[in-house]
């Protein structure tokens, strides 16, 4: 099969009704996936799956009932899950001094517990079938130390070494687990930053946040989802237990 190709591949992608995660949809549905958007935003889900003929379902996927009901469904409906894109999460600015529990509890409650009940999930469909692959969004703030983002930090620390994990722990049943660890990525969270802290002088912002990636600019969330689209794809099928720089050179500085 070529990685362009994902005909009938039952995938599923949280997050997915805006950023990175609306990228991958796209991606994913052009490539013939049979994709299925989990997200907490109705509204927005169900206008990323009318747009790229996908199913949504509304799914709070800190809840475990709300997961363990969405992965029901989709097992009725489909009876196999291919492909989970672990790809919901949500920011905080902030160093330790600056983050209070309950701060601290959100993040850890979407991005680590959200990845683990879903993963948890559909690790048995894949177990049956002897074959799945797992993907999830870590971060450069996995493993460096970003200034003033101790949550989100710890956060994608935990769904790093996740990763790893679940990859050791399913190897011999036919299982692959990464991860994509981005530096900024130019998403609707971006620039909503920028409106609510910079009020007037967004251009100037934008450009020294630009200016932080030795490219010279962000990433697209499109380029995300093609490096998505290949580690899920059958051409990467070597590949598990493997985390993916895509940050235009950000390591370097480090």
């Amino acid at each position: 099969m070529k990685s362009n190709d994902f005909k009938d591949k039952v995938t599923i992608i949280t997050g997915g009704g805006s950023g990175i995660g609306e990228a991958m949809c796209k991606h994913f549905a052009d490539k013939k996936a049979k994709v299925i958007i989990l997200d907490n935003n109705e509204a927005e889900g169900r206008r990323v799956s009318q747009e790229n003929k996908s199913d949504f379902i509304k799914c709070d996927i800190s809840d475990e009932g709300s997961v363990d009901d969405a992965f029901n469904q989709i097992e009725r409906n489909y009876d196999r899950i291919d492909i989970l894109i672990n790809n919901a999460g949500i920011a905080h600015i902030g160093k330790i001094t600056e983050t209070n529990p309950e701060d601290f509890d959100r993040i850890i409650k979407i991005n680590v517990r959200g990845a683990y009940l879903c993963t948890r999930a559909s690790i048995n469909s894949m177990i049956k079938n002897n074959k799945g692959c797992i993907l999830n969004m870590a971060s450069v703030a996995s493993n460096l130390g970003i200034p003033d983002r101790f949550a989100y930090s710890t956060s994608k620390g935990a769904v790093y070494t996740m990763t790893l994990s679940v990859a050791r722990d399913y190897v011999d049943q036919g299982i692959r687990c990464n991860c994509i660890c981005p530096a900024r990525v130019h998403t609707p969270f971006v620039d909503n930053y920028l409106k609510n802290n910079y009020p007037g002088e967004e251009k100037e912002m934008f450009a020294k946040l630009e200016a932080t990636q030795p490219i010279g600019r962000m990433a697209k969330p499109e380029e995300i989802a093609a490096l998505a689209g290949y580690i899920c794809s059958d051409e990467a099928a070597f590949v598990t237990g493997s985390a993916f720089d895509i940050d235009g050179g950000f390591t370097l500085l480090k």
